[in-house]
């Protein structure tokens, strides 16, 4: 049987550190989670699978959060090194592939990955020196579709479709499981990569983003208040799914100055 949050007996030593073997993990970013204790054991689910980069957005009862190590079961180097953020799109601003987890099906064209398959690919990028994380929800709602517009896949669980209720330490530790297992078991292989550029990260993507829809609201397109939300969403899953590279990022900007300073003239 595990012992629960309040056991001593078994309890693990404090302040446990990842192992190596899972070295370079995926972030792993809850939005805008409610309780202190739900935080604490996510970070035991993290430490089980050697994950240790936890960022934290707008936790609705602030942080630090005391409640939040009496369930952490010693995984204290886990909340003690939690970094806190105002928004999603600044959690994940120096990340290159980021990967939003639902249980239900989204009006949004990306790629459905469960835990096994986005494990093997964060491994794959990780090769690449490409910095993976993942998107967890608030308990009651799960994330909301401007962040799922952020991310580049799907991380869905397959589950009985009559129940697919998890609650949040549940849904990290299957992720951080798979990426433990793949990392752990499978040699290093060497992958190609481009010598004059980088995947671009979230912090490049939604500077472009910005930029692109300043002019467009300013030229009339995204002129239509009710369809404008939708519409930033539509063109931000467009060049989510194109995975674009820092070169292509800084190119894109300079075609819309490009196309603005034309119009302007």
């Amino acid at each position: 049987m595990t012992p629960t949050p309040s056991s001593t007996k078994h309890r693990r030593p404090a302040k446990q550190t990842a192992s190596s073997a899972a070295e370079g993990g995926p972030a792993v970013i809850l939005v805008q989670p409610q309780l202190g204790e739900n935080i604490g054991m996510v970070a035991r689910a993290m430490l089980n699978c050697a994950l240790l980069d936890l960022r934290i957005v707008a936790p609705r009862d602030g942080w630090p959060n005391p409640l939040a190590y009496k369930t952490a079961s010693g995984a204290d180097v886990v909340l003690d090194n939690a970094r806190v953020f105002d928004s999603t799109a600044e959690a994940i601003a120096d990340l290159g592939h980021v990967f939003a987890t639902t249980a239900r099906a989204r009006d949004m064209s990306k790629d459905v990955l469960t835990p096994r398959a986005a494990a093997k690919e964060m491994r794959d990028l990780r090769a690449q020196e490409v910095q993976c994380g993942v998107l967890f929800g608030k308990e009651a709602v799960g994330l909301h579709n401007d962040d799922i517009a952020l991310a580049d896949s799907i991380l869905m669980v397959p589950l009985n479709p009559g129940f697919t209720s998890l609650n949040l330490a549940q849904a990290v530790l299957l992720m951080g499981y798979e990426w433990f297992q793949v990392a752990a078991d499978q040699p290093d292989e060497v992958y190609e990569v481009r010598l004059d550029t980088r995947r671009a990260t979230k912090e490049e993507l939604v500077g472009m983003f910005e930029h692109l829809e300043r002019e467009l609201t300013d030229c009339g397109f995204l002129g239509v208040e009710a369809k404008k939300p939708g519409m930033i969403r539509n063109l931000r899953n467009m060049f989510q799914r194109a995975r674009m590279t820092e070169q292509e990022v800084r190119t894109m900007r300079g075609v819309i100055s490009g196309l603005v300073k034309k119009r302007k003239s």
